[in-house]
């Protein structure tokens, strides 16, 4: 039979009421007290549940984990830290999939269902508008690796993709590239447009560069190889900045396949430098993103709502930079 919290208080000696006192975040109970239910409960073998702890302190310690790409494997990096670092604070990630979804209210209802404290909206890819919608309906939202803007109405944290973007077209003309392309993303993604933004604004500096874009389905391996077997068709670049790793790896297969090799006959560079473009056989050159970071400073913010910190929403910048590795020529 499971150890309840009445055997706990007959064991320690107190009341059922100073027990869960105990066990109750800023509740009022003497150190004494605390010492005793705390050995009763460990010679017992007791835990408390933290469900119906909610019941009486109106927190369930939920947070939503929301996105919308679990195709791509850098999500299963940011879902890795995400979930270990909330539970390291005592919170519990509810991880939510929004693949397809277009419905902004959808996802807030469903939300709301399950009482959580607040959200995190851990997306490029989703609109604005999916953030707002949890905060207008009253609940507490981070967009992490969301849209940068000076004046936000909710917190953002992430990287500011025009600099990315720039940062791309740099490193390839760095590198000797006088025809370069940006095999992008989905067109409607918020990072893409950004990052194309960034990519042409430093091309269109250079008279002697010629830069064209091209836009993948989805930021997925297969999209990547498809894109890319469509440009070795025609007048293609010398390099390619490509929306993400994934992007880049998928290419990276369509150029293979075609006989073709890389560095030697086409440049590739990614963006967010997850653990698979660093293996032996793909050694991608590519733009850190620095996830970690970014995943702290969500988790922060979200603590800092939970205590009811009153901070006017955020937007926090982390800088990318080059991981150089053997996927564009040598710099000359």
């Amino acid at each position: 039979m499971a150890v309840t919290l009445k055997d706990v208080a007959e064991r320690a000696g107190v009341s059922r009421s100073a027990v869960s006192r105990t066990y109750t975040q800023g509740a009022s109970v003497s150190a004494k007290t605390r010492e005793k239910v705390r050995k009763a409960a460990f010679d017992l073998g007791y835990s408390p549940n933290v469900l119906a702890s909610s019941l009486t302190t109106g927190r369930t310690k939920l947070i939503g984990l929301v996105s919308d790409n679990f195709h791509n494997p850098i999500f299963l990096q940011v879902f890795d830290l995400f979930t270990r670092r909330l539970q390291d604070r005592g919170l519990r990630p509810l991880l939510v999939n929004l693949s397809g979804e277009t419905d902004p209210e959808n996802s807030v209802r469903m939300l709301r269902q399950y009482s959580v404290d607040a959200v995190i909206v851990a997306s490029s890819t989703l609109p604005v508008s999916f953030a707002q919608s949890f905060h207008d309906a009253g609940v507490r939202v981070v967009h992490s690796f969301g849209r940068h803007t000076p004046n936000p109405n909710v917190h953002i944290v992430g990287i500011d993709n025009i600099a990315a973007g720039r940062l791309a077209a740099k490193t390839l003309i760095a590198h000797g590239y006088s025809h370069i392309g940006m095999m992008a993303g989905p067109k409607s993604a918020t990072s893409t447009q950004d990052r194309y933004t960034g990519f042409m604004e430093i091309a269109k500096q250079h008279a002697e560069i010629r830069a064209s874009c091209s836009f993948a389905a989805a930021y997925s391996f297969d999209a990547g190889r498809q894109e890319m077997s469509r440009l070795l068709q025609g007048d293609r670049a010398e390099a390619y900045f490509c929306g993400d790793d994934v992007l880049s790896i998928g290419a990276m297969s369509a150029v293979q396949s075609a006989g073709l090799r890389v560095p030697k006959d086409v440049g590739l560079l990614g963006l967010n430098d997850m653990e698979m473009a660093g293996w032996e056989n793909i050694s991608l050159t590519t733009i850190h993103n620095p996830i970690d970071r970014i995943v702290d400073a969500s988790i922060e913010l979200v603590v800092g709502m939970l205590d009811d910190t009153e901070n006017a929403p955020q937007a926090r910048l982390f800088d990318c930079h080059v991981v150089e590795r053997g996927t564009l020529r040598q710099i000359p």
